[in-house]
């Protein structure tokens, strides 16, 4: 993001981590610790690693920009809801892109559709579907094959298992999922939804900037 992105990830053990918290927090190397993994470490520490890296940045760097740190958070925050899925998912040995790929069949009013669609629709590579659907086909609860209208044209179709996966799994992700919008008036949702997608907006408008990528 923004060109600041770490070369390698560091991993520090409990010790470490206790010498680390005596430390000054200040220097450049700490700000990005949505690829720093710390044993232990929870997402508000880390945010508060995110605030005292910004704080030795701008020494540093005047000029960075007051937006870069609601863009790391957004990350950090993007990676610990992504872990919260795979942490639910995993007893069922399923990831995440799996589970999209099996809602957004279950979605469809007649359980089907393209690779392709998929693809667009989870935002999943080509590749990675190949992968996905084969993994899904193997557990049964999707079929893969050509289509009756035109056998040219492949189709994937959640299978009644699959249905019924879905069906017993999402009201398990309730109660956490209401957790994370704990003390979120409706007011609170509606306007971080509306704000979210403004910054989509603009995300979306990077990309069609010509000769610099996002």
């Amino acid at each position: 993001m923004l060109g600041f992105a770490p070369q390698s990830t560091v991993h520090i053990g409990h010790r470490a981590q206790l010498t680390l918290a005596k430390q000054p927090l200040c220097s450049a190397s700490f700000y990005f610790t949505s690829e720093i993994c710390i044993d232990g470490m929870s997402l508000i520490d880390r945010i508060k690693m995110l605030d005292e890296g910004v704080v030795g940045v701008r020494k540093l760097v005047p000029s960075v920009p007051t937006g870069v740190e609601m863009c790391r958070m957004l990350v950090l925050i993007s990676e610990s809801l992504q872990a919260e899925l795979e942490h639910k998912l995993r007893p069922h040995k399923l990831n995440d892109s799996e589970f999209r790929t099996l809602i957004t069949l279950f979605s469809r009013p007649d359980g089907t559709s393209t690779p392709g669609e998929v693809c667009l629709f989870t935002s999943l590579g080509t590749t990675n579907m190949t992968r996905i659907a084969n993994a899904l086909v193997k557990r049964g609860l999707i079929t893969r094959g050509p289509s009756a209208e035109d056998r040219r044209r492949v189709v994937m179709q959640i299978t009644p298992a699959g249905k019924r996966f879905v069906q017993k799994m999402l009201p398990t992700m309730f109660p956490r999922l209401k957790c994370i919008f704990e003390g979120f008036s409706k007011a609170d949702r509606s306007s971080l939804n509306r704000l979210l997608r403004k910054l989509a907006h603009n995300l979306s408008q990077l990309e069609h900037t010509a000769g610099e990528p996002p």
